[in-house]
């Protein structure tokens, strides 16, 4: 992993990806510059979330290369799993499907990557969540499971988690899809808030 000036958060140069026959990604060149907030669109099946898991390397691409944060990534790359862990402790990404642990409370789900990735202790870990919950106004859900959370306060504990790790860029995956318009307006308010 070669490290390269971090003028630019995310560079993609003509990234490639398929899934057997399926080819998602076409050459794809992007350039995100740090400090700004960017949006794809695009018709489903387009490869939107291809290309927002190929920059958290939750998939490796075929071809091109992809620059996050100034590390350099391509195919034949190889990474040792504690540069992975750093690749990804400063990108948090937010799915589409929650991705909640339901036996877990709330402040668990949003304490439990710090004490594992960080290696905060969980004093620290949990008061680290309380302040993030109540950023995302979900204090009082703390002690609460999520199954018992509406769809909006769910994923606002999935940013509040992704929130947890300190990350410098936030990859969201069509973080409002699965939610009704006025859930999804609470949840683009507080990502709203956040890019301020």
């Amino acid at each position: 992993m070669a490290a390269a000036p971090a003028e630019v958060a995310i560079d993609l140069d003509r990234v490639d990806k398929s899934f057997g026959d399926n080819h998602v990604l076409k050459e794809v060149s992007l350039r995100v510059p740090e400090g700004t907030v960017t949006a794809m669109i695009g018709p489903s099946g387009a490869g939107k979330s291809s290309l927002l898991r190929c920059i958290n390397l939750l998939e490796r691409p075929d071809s091109g290369t992809i620059t996050v944060e100034g590390h350099t990534i391509d195919a034949s790359t190889r990474i040792t799993d504690q540069q992975l862990r750093e690749l990804r402790r400063e990108v948090g990404m937010v799915f589409q499907h929650f991705n909640l642990f339901p036996h877990l409370t709330v402040l668990e789900n949003v304490s439990l990557a710090q004490r594992r990735v960080l290696g905060r202790s969980k004093d620290e870990a949990n008061e680290r969540s309380m302040k993030l919950l109540q950023r995302v106004g979900l204090g009082d859900k703390a002690g609460q499971y999520p199954g018992r959370c509406s769809g909006g306060q769910q994923q606002r504990i999935a940013i509040a988690r992704a929130l947890s790790l300190d990350p410098r860029i936030m990859l969201f995956d069509e973080p409002t899809s699965a939610l009704d318009p006025e859930l999804g307006l609470e949840v683009l308010a507080v990502m709203r808030e956040l890019a301020e």
